[in-house]
């Protein structure tokens, strides 16, 4: 009968497994074929699976086989790999970290400001039995469940490892490096114990969660679920690749996605320092890239207490307690609680926004709880019949009615300098720019270079406030370039939006980018 299928962490086929099922009738073997496919001479019933290959964890399991419901069973390749658990936490809180790693690893923990700074060692890990730093990867699609790594081999309150969050707020990243030379970095957002500063900067953790394939789902692959048997060659069977018609998002439901997992999208090469290209598609939008506009917060020394977005989706930050808020790169996710909450800050409240991204604040999540979110995309088809501006305007209202621009893809996959159409406004006061000059030529993004509006990129709407005004637009071909834009509210509140993913990739090397951005917070903060 078919047993099932075997796959990898990113729900590739494994063949040639090899399985060894065990029940009273007694024992037998069968090796996984080139689809992953698992046949063996064996009734219905309950079984201890034995499953190994090279390259990969091995593992035993208790399961039911059974003809109509092939298993899934899923294998952990030898990679060094890890993340906190929280990924988010307040000054003086601890988090558990959960490394997977086939040899005896050494753990440090560093802050990545301007400069990487080495806060502590955390020790060298390496345990009695063989190989028991390796994690056990659950079966199954763990995209909705997590991974929960620590659940096996942890028993005891004193095998579990803990990291006491520092006082100073900011971006922190954990070193893992094997005895091979082998390196992983894992971030970790450490917010106040209590408000410190002016300004509150938000790192994107919803859209790193939203944009993190590791299991084999992500809100791009896979999207509402695991197709029935595992991928032989992505090109060949994913719709994202063969359907040139294919949207991602064409039904009412998607399966949720865990926080409760390794994110290799976010992990940074130990030689990278903070002015190097950022290189990879995944990279240049996520972690990585904000850690550019953090490092130059710092540079410009601009105090700043971060925050992950979750901690404004459950209340930890306080906007009352803030004059400014920053959201960066690509904000892309964000829950209905967070959307009005910061819009009745800004309007009702005299708050401040700088958005200082592209495509941000796109679509809905609904937080199921504190591991697990839902991405409520729609139907894009409907969307589209409707003349909807996002997914977000889907449930809700379009996200040009805050932040003054919204999404458009006539400039995706592209980048080009920002040219000047309102030199006039304070935002430019000593850089001396004049309408019809250009500024943002110099970029960090190396996987779409070109300039400082690019990669996705927002404009104005129908939606967008009244008041709004336009200071600059980007050079994009087919009018696909960004608007920087800008517009005050009645009771002293203000947007400033740069509306690209690549404006903060430009801050650090490019210095009109830079005394704009300046220009904006110094005003946010002081006043006119």
């Amino acid at each position: 009968m078919l047993v099932g299928y075997v796959s990898d962490e990113r729900y590739l086929a494994l063949a040639d497994v090899l399985f060894e099922f065990v029940s009273e009738r007694g024992v037998v073997s069968a090796r996984s074929s080139a689809s992953g496919s698992v046949y063996a001479n064996i009734e219905a019933g309950s079984y201890t699976a034995t499953l190994q290959k090279d390259g990969f964890g091995p593992k035993r399991i208790e399961f039911n086989a059974h003809p109509d419901f092939p298993y899934q069973f899923r294998l952990l390749s030898h990679q060094l790999l890890g993340y906190a658990w929280p990924k988010w936490v307040r000054a003086g809180e601890k988090s558990e970290f959960r490394v997977h790693s086939i040899e005896a690893y050494q753990l440090d923990l560093w802050r990545y400001g301007y400069e990487k700074e080495h806060v502590q060692p955390l020790g060298w890990f390496d345990e009695h039995g063989a190989r028991a730093t390796m994690q056990i990867t659950p079966d199954g699609d763990y995209t909705q469940t997590g991974v929960m790594w620590n659940k096996f081999g942890y028993t005891s309150p004193h095998h579990k490892q803990y990291a006491t969050a520092p006082e100073r707020s900011g971006l922190y990243y954990f070193h893992a490096k094997g005895e091979s030379g082998a390196f992983f970095s894992f971030p970790w957002i450490v917010a106040p114990a209590q408000p410190k500063n002016d300004i509150a900067l938000l790192a994107s953790n919803i859209n790193w969660n939203a944009y993190n394939s590791f299991g084999g789902r992500s809100n791009y692959i896979h999207t509402d679920c695991f197709p029935p048997t595992p991928t032989i060659n992505a090109r060949l069977e994913l719709k994202r690749y063969t359907d040139p018609e294919h949207i991602n998002y064409d039904t009412e439901d998607y399966a949720p996605l865990s926080f409760d997992r390794p994110e290799p999208i976010n992990h940074i090469p130990e030689d990278v320092n903070i002015t190097d290209p950022i290189a990879g598609r995944a990279a240049c939008h996520v972690a990585p890239a904000e850690w550019r506009f953090i490092g130059w917060m710092e540079r410009e020394e601009f105090d700043y207490d971060l925050y992950a977005e979750t901690q404004l989706h459950d209340g930890t930050l306080d906007l009352g307690s803030y004059k400014v808020l920053i959201i960066t790169t690509h904000p892309e996710y964000w829950s209905k609680e967070m959307y009005y909450g910061l819009k009745k800050w800004i309007q009702e409240r005299g708050g401040k926004l700088l958005y200082l991204g592209g495509n941000g604040l796109n679509c809905e999540i609904e937080m199921l709880d504190e591991q697990t979110m839902k991405v409520k995309n729609g139907d894009a088809r409907d969307m589209q019949a409707r003349g909807l501006e996002s997914r977000f305007h889907i449930y809700n209202e379009s996200e040009a009615n805050m932040l003054g621009v919204v999404f458009t893809d006539t400039g995706i996959m592209t980048a080009a300098p920002y040219e000047v159409v309102d030199a006039d406004h304070w935002l430019f006061s000593g850089t001396g720019m004049r309408n019809g000059d250009t500024f943002g030529h110099e970029s960090l993004h190396e996987r779409i270079p070109g300039g400082a509006s690019g990669h996705e990129t927002d404009k104005t709407s129908t939606s967008s406030p009244s008041n709004v005004r336009v200071v600059a637009r980007g050079l994009n071909p087919d009018n696909g370039g960004a608007e920087i834009t800008y517009y005050d509210t009645p009771s002293g509140g203000a947007v400033f939006s740069a509306g690209s993913i690549t404006y903060p990739s430009s801050i650090l090397v490019d210095d009109t980018v830079s005394h704009l951005t300046a220009n904006a917070i110094k005003h946010f903060i002081e006043g006119p």
